[in-house]
């Protein structure tokens, strides 16, 4: 039995069937995560969830921004974007079955010793708190009321984390966190929602999440995806799998090991190439 990571998959349905046929994906045995944005900005975004549904119990995926962008679209809290190309699911025969797959889907997982989380983590929390304030949004999500929590959840504030939030506030930074982080603002510990470049260029007083002194997960190997200017990297205990396959980069994919040496704890990388859905130019996440 093999366990699989796959990065940000946002629409680009041929390059998983690629990767899955490369990696000899067998349902029977093994099990596949993808790292959350199933959806969105590719030319497949129904596809992608088709066949992510189609292997059950062995795949998994985590809610990462444009899922969640997808159901707030769908049940007429947000306006779609020009670039969203989320049509094909909420045109399909099959949109209840596909939306209701969706909003089951978990926002953090614990898995061979590894967290996996679609953007990242707030320096403040450890592994367990990370898994209990994604199950309490979860179970919001999961549901009857919807709609009317979706309308509470998004927004850039609250940027700093902490404990006596409550309330949308504390679900809406939990979301914020772990569907849209790349930099904390060391000195304020906040979310900046800005700068989506690499860390080579960007602005002084900010750190990559994984990077900030302290971070008390620091200790766990953590998966994520969401940064795709960062690309295919392992810094500081966090393995990032968004290589931009949606930007003509690589659908990436690593065989987990377990807790294993620090400089490589995973076995196997497998990149597909991916034709470019989307120009450069137009690059955003």
């Amino acid at each position: 039995m093999a366990t699989y990571l796959i990065g940000d998959l946002q629409g680009c349905d041929d390059a998983f069937a690629r990767l899955l046929g490369q990696i000899a994906f067998d349902p029977r045995h093994d099990r596949l995560v993808v790292l959350g944005d199933a959806v969105n900005r590719g030319p497949g975004s129904a596809a992608c969830l088709r066949r992510l549904m189609a292997l059950g119990d062995a795949a998994q995926c985590l809610l990462g921004n444009h899922d969640l962008h997808l159901l707030a679209v769908a049940d007429g809290v947000r306006n779609a974007h020009r670039s969203d190309t989320l049509d094909d699911i909420l045109d399909a025969p099959d949109r209840d079955a596909l939306l209701d797959w969706v909003r089951r889907r978990p926002l953090a997982l614990l898995e061979q010793g590894w967290l996996l989380v679609h953007a990242g983590v707030l320096p403040d929390w450890g592994v367990q708190q990370v898994l209990q304030l994604a199950a309490e949004v979860e179970a919001h999500l999961r549901g009857d009321a919807l709609r009317e929590f979706l309308g509470e959840l998004f927004g850039n504030q609250p940027c700093v984390w902490s404990p006596h939030l409550q309330g949308a506030e504390r679900w809406r930074i939990t979301v914020n966190a772990l569907t849209r982080l790349r930099y904390v603002n060391v000195a304020e510990r906040s979310i900046d929602f800005h700068c989506k470049q690499s860390p080579a260029s960007a602005p002084a007083g900010l750190l990559p999440w994984f990077e900030v002194p302290g971070r008390a997960s620091r200790d766990t190997p953590i998966a994520f995806g969401h940064w795709s200017s960062l690309g295919l990297s392992w810094s500081h205990g966090a393995l990032c799998l968004d290589s931009g396959c949606l930007w003509g980069g690589s659908l990436s994919c690593a065989r987990l090991a377990g807790p294993g040496p620090a400089d490589r704890p995973w076995l196997d990388l497998v990149q597909v190439p991916c034709p470019c859905a989307r120009q450069p130019s137009a690059r955003k996440s």
